[in-house]
Parts: C-alpha cells; sequence; structure tokens
C-alpha cells in the first residue's frame, strides 16, 4: 500500500488516532490541547466515522474536572472514551484519574504538556503538570515528535485495550503540539486490523447494566481496601511487556520501531543523556555530529515514562558508560 503523507501538527496527528479509537470525547479546552478536542467537534460535526462506524459522541463539559468526571462515567457504562487537556486542566482532572485507574478503566488522555501556573502563568512546553500526575495509577507515555504522536498515541491506545490500564500519552505542548511536518499517516484500516477487538468486547461487556446489576463504589476497611490495592499490582507488572507487544504491532504496519527506552548513538559510548519530549529531537542531532567528530556519546529516549521498567532501561544503556546526564524538563522547588 502507498503510504500517505500528509503535512500536519502534534495535535492534527494525535486526534486522528483518538478519533479512531473512540466511541465518546469529553472536552474541555485549554491551551495548547484546545486544537485537539476542536478538531474531534469539527470531525463528527461533519460525520467522520470511526472505526466502530459511528461519528464520535463528543461533549463539553463545565471545566476539566467535569470532563474527567464525564470520562469516568461513560467508561462505567461501556464506551471507549477519551480527553484532551494540559495544565491546571490534568490537575482538575487528577481525583478522577485516581478513580479510573482504581477501577482499570481502559481509557486515553492525551496531553499537551504545559507548564503550571505558579508565580505567573505560562502556556509553554514544560512536563509539571505530567510529573504532578504520575501518582495517579495511569500509565505514562511520551511522544516526542510529529510522526510520534500519532504512532506513540497508537501504542496507548492499543496497550489500554490490552491492559486495562488507564494511559496518559504526552508530547510537548507548542514545541510539538503546533510544529507543522510532513508525517506518514496511519490508515485507519491498518489500525483495524491490530485492535484487540476480544478485548474490547470484554470492556463493554463490564459496563453497568440493570439487567446484570452488580456492586461498585463500595467503602472498605484496611484489610479489603489494601488486598485489592495489592491486587492490581499484576495489571501494573505487565504493562511493560504489552507496551512493547504494542509498540511491535504499530512497527508491523509503519515499519517505525519504538521500544519502551530507545537508544541512539555510539555502541561502545562513555557519555550518555537520558531525555524525554522534544529534546531528544535536538540532542539526537548534536550526538550524531559529536560521534561524526570522533568522540563517543548517545542519548537514551524516555518513551514508558510509569510505570518505569528499570529492566527495560537497562537493556539499552552501553556497558561502557561512565556518565549519565538526566535531563528534567520540570522544576520541583
Amino acid at each position: 500500500m502507498a503510504k500517505k503523507m500528509k503535512t500536519m501538527d502534534g495535535n492534527t496527528a494525535t486526534t486522528h488516532i483518538a478519533y479512531a479509537l473512540s466511541d465518546v470525547a469529553c472536552i474541555y479546552p485549554i491551551t495548547p490541547s484546545s486544537v485537539m478536542g476542536e478538531l474531534a467537534d469539527d470531525w463528527a460535526a461533519a460525520g467522520k466515522k470511526n472505526l466502530m462506524g459511528q461519528t464520535v459522541t463528543v461533549r463539553e463539559l463545565q471545566s476539566e474536572a467535569g470532563a474527567a468526571g464525564a470520562v469516568h462515567g461513560s467508561l462505567v457504562a461501556g464506551a471507549m472514551t477519551s480527553t484532551f487537556t494540559a495544565s491546571q486542566g490534568l490537575l482538575l482532572m487528577i481525583p478522577n484519574m485516581y478513580k479510573i485507574a482504581g477501577e482499570l478503566l481502559p481509557t486515553v488522555f492525551h496531553v499537551s504538556a504545559r507548564a503550571l501556573s505558579t508565580h505567573a502563568l505560562s502556556i509553554f512546553g514544560d512536563h509539571q503538570d505530567v510529573m504532578a500526575a504520575r501518582q495517579t495509577g495511569f500509565a505514562f507515555l511520551c511522544a516526542s515528535s510529529v510522526q510520534e504522536c500519532m504512532d506513540i498515541a497508537l501504542v496507548a491506545h492499543l496497550a489500554t485495550i490490552e491492559s486495562s490500564v488507564p494511559f496518559c500519552h504526552f508530547f510537548d505542548g507548542f514545541r510539538t503540539s503546533h510544529e507543522i511536518q510532513k508525517i506518514e499517516v496511519i490508515d485507519y484500516e491498518d489500525i483495524r486490523k491490530v485492535v484487540n477487538w476480544d478485548k474490547v468486547n470484554e470492556f463493554r461487556q463490564n459496563a453497568m447494566n440493570p439487567e446484570h446489576p452488580h456492586q461498585r463504589g463500595t467503602a472498605q476497611n484496611p484489610d479489603i481496601y489494601f488486598q485489592n490495592t495489592e491486587r492490581r499490582n499484576l495489571f501494573y507488572d505487565a504493562v511493560p511487556n504489552v507496551v512493547v507487544e504494542a509498540m511491535k504491532k504499530v512497527e508491523g504496519i509503519t515499519g517505525r520501531k519504538y521500544r519502551p527506552f530507545d537508544y541512539v548513538g555510539h555502541p561502545e559510548a562513555d557519555r550518555i543523556v537520558v531525555a524525554m519530549g522534544s529534546a531528544c529531537e535536538t540532542i539526537e542531532e548534536v550526538v550524531n555530529l559529536l560521534n561524526a567528530q570522533g568522540q563517543r556519546v548517545g542519548l537514551v529516549k524516555v518513551r514508558l515514562f510509569r510505570p518505569f521498567s528499570t529492566e527495560h532501561l537497562l537493556q539499552v544503556i552501553p556497558s561502557t558508560v561512565k556518565t549519565i546526564t538526566v535531563l528534567d524538563r520540570t522544576k520541583e522547588p
């Protein structure tokens, strides 16, 4: 099949995937993620069909807290549901993120990562919002470029369906969300082939249904609460390998190879940088330039940020490395 090339930004690339695999999108606009919700709404209004043969039901709520609550309710009702947000918007979603993760409901929150309003408001790229949500129980996958927004968004949707663990797919606000590139578009029929539709049906069968009543949202004493919390470990332990398999499926239809941690650079590097997000694009160019000048340097690109798999990280670091520099795109006072 001829590869379809199109010029678009990171938000559009992400929405292309989210639209394909969502019955419902619950939205509230916040810079720089607003484009994603707006596009989903435009496409639904124009009658564009998702992979289920429907137009996506798009609902704008009164705030990001309302959007996250609506996502939770929609998931409990058996609808594949997504949302898009950034910055303080993601913070308002945190209470519902704990519930969604605790109930093992598969969803993807697409986040154009942005600085938080502290001493001042800033709408520019930073990972403060993502770092503030890492404790919720969501898995986190990072895209570094416009092409990766499309590819990693698909990895996130495939992995959440397979694992039942909810995912946050994030990329740098403006630097990637609004960067325009010519990229290869993944065809919807190619996506259809790699989705585990049995898992989708299983998720739908677990929906709240008055014909098959079951109990949810109980209050539990510490002994039972702790047992249930521990029981979820099995699902999280499985996530790294589920992500690896999802990445292989995406590679099968695109030819582009991703792993939880990708290494580029000298095979016997003595110095490496570990980074996440759009910085990886620049660092890779510098690594190639320095190695061409006779140096031995490398870069580890973090894809799967949570659950953090030290096993997969150690697999890609050359044994010759003496110095590791970690670049963290956030400021925690």
